[in-house]
C-alpha cells in the first residue's frame, strides 16, 4: 500500500468502529468492501499483499475501537480492576467485581495465546475476498443456529425486570455483574477460546462469544456485555503491539489519515455499543445473521462471477 487518503482511512475508520461490535465481523468487512468497491480503494487496502501496512492500519484502528470501549465501561472498569488488586491483596475470591476480574483474564488467555501463534498465518493465507465472504455466511449461519438452538433458560431478560430479593438499590450494569459472575472460569475460557475462530476473516468477535455466552446460560444482554468487556483487552492488547511500527518506516506518510480513522472509529465504536447494549436488552441475533448470510452470500456471487 504506497498511499492512504483521507477518505479512505475515516471510510476504513467508521467501518472498523462499527463492525468490530455489531456481530458481523470487522475484517471481514475490511477485506470485502475495498474489493467490492475497486480502483483505489481495492488497490490500496488489501491485507493480503505482501509487505503491506494495512492491517497494522487496521489494528491501529481497533486502539481506538478498544478506547471507545474504555470510556462506556469506565465504571465498570475501575470496579474490576479495584477487584483484582483486592483479590490479589486477600489472596481470595468473595466479591462479584473480585470475580468478574479473573472471569475477564481467564477468558483473554486462550485468545491471546492463539493471535501470537496464527495471526500471521490466517492473514497471509485467508486475507482475501472470496474466503472472507464464505466465513461471513458461515458467521450468519452460527448467529442463525444460536439463535434456534439456545436452551430455554437463556432467553432475554426484559428491560425493566424487577430485581431480586436484596438487589433493589444495585444499578443495571451491577446486576448485569452478579449474573455474569455465576458462570464457572471453565465456562469462561470457553467464552474466550471462542474468540480464536474470530481471527479467520468473516467470523465476528462479538458474535461468536455472544453466541458462547448464550449456550453458557447468559442471557443476550449479559453475553453482550461480557462479551465486549472480553474484547476490550485483546483488541487493544494486539493494537498496541502493531502500533509502534506505525511510528517508524512502515508510518511514513500516512499517520495523518490515520490519525483521522482512529478519531472516526472512537465515535463509531462508542454509538455502536451504546445502541448494542441497548438493543440487546429485548432483541436477538437474528437481523444480524441474516444481513451476514445475504451479504457473505452476495459477495461471494458477485466476486466469482464478476
Amino acid at each position: 500500500m504506497s498511499v492512504l487518503t483521507y477518505p479512505e482511512a475515516i471510510g476504513v475508520g467508521l467501518l472498523q468502529g462499527v463492525t468490530e461490535l455489531f456481530p458481523v465481523s470487522s475484517l471481514g468487512h475490511s477485506i470485502l468492501v475495498p474489493a467490492l468497491l475497486g480502483g483505489h480503494w481495492k488497490q490500496d487496502l488489501n491485507v493480503a499483499a505482501d509487505n503491506s501496512p494495512y492491517l497494522n492500519v487496521l489494528i491501529g484502528l481497533h486502539l481506538a475501537t478498544a478506547l471507545a470501549l474504555v470510556v462506556y465501561f469506565w465504571r465498570d472498569w475501575i470496579r474490576v480492576i479495584k477487584g483484582l488488586f483486592s483479590s490479589v491483596r486477600e489472596r481470595r475470591i468473595a466479591t462479584v467485581d473480585q470475580k468478574l476480574a479473573w472471569l475477564l483474564i481467564i477468558g483473554t488467555v486462550p485468545v491471546g495465546v492463539a493471535g501470537l501463534a496464527l495471526d500471521h498465518v490466517f492473514r497471509t493465507a485467508l486475507g482475501k475476498p472470496v474466503p472472507a465472504a464464505i466465513f461471513l455466511t458461515l458467521n450468519g449461519l452460527v448467529l442463525y443456529g444460536t439463535e434456534r438452538l439456545r436452551r430455554g433458560g437463556t432467553g432475554r431478560r426484559r428491560a425493566g425486570q424487577a430485581a431480586g430479593p436484596g438487589e433493589e438499590h444495585l444499578s443495571e450494569e451491577e446486576l448485569s455483574d452478579r449474573r455474569i459472575s455465576a458462570l464457572t472460569f471453565g465456562q469462561a475460557a470457553k467464552i474466550g477460546a471462542a474468540e480464536i475462530l474470530a481471527l479467520l476473516p468473516g467470523i465476528s468477535r462479538s458474535g461468536v462469544t455472544i453466541s458462547a455466552g448464550i449456550f453458557r446460560g447468559l442471557g443476550h444482554e449479559d453475553a453482550a456485555r461480557f462479551s465486549f468487556m472480553l474484547a476490550t483487552p485483546v483488541i487493544a492488547a494486539a493494537a498496541l503491539l502493531k502500533v509502534p511500527s506505525l511510528l517508524g518506516p512502515a508510518g511514513a506518510g500516512i499517520r495523518g489519515p490515520i490519525a483521522a480513522g482512529s478519531v472516526a472509529a472512537f465515535v463509531a465504536g462508542y454509538v455502536a455499543v451504546r445502541f448494542l447494549t441497548k438493543y440487546f436488552e429485548t432483541r436477538t441475533l437474528t437481523p444480524f445473521a441474516i444481513y451476514c448470510t445475504v451479504a457473505g452470500l452476495g459477495s461471494l456471487a458477485y466476486l466469482t462471477f464478476a
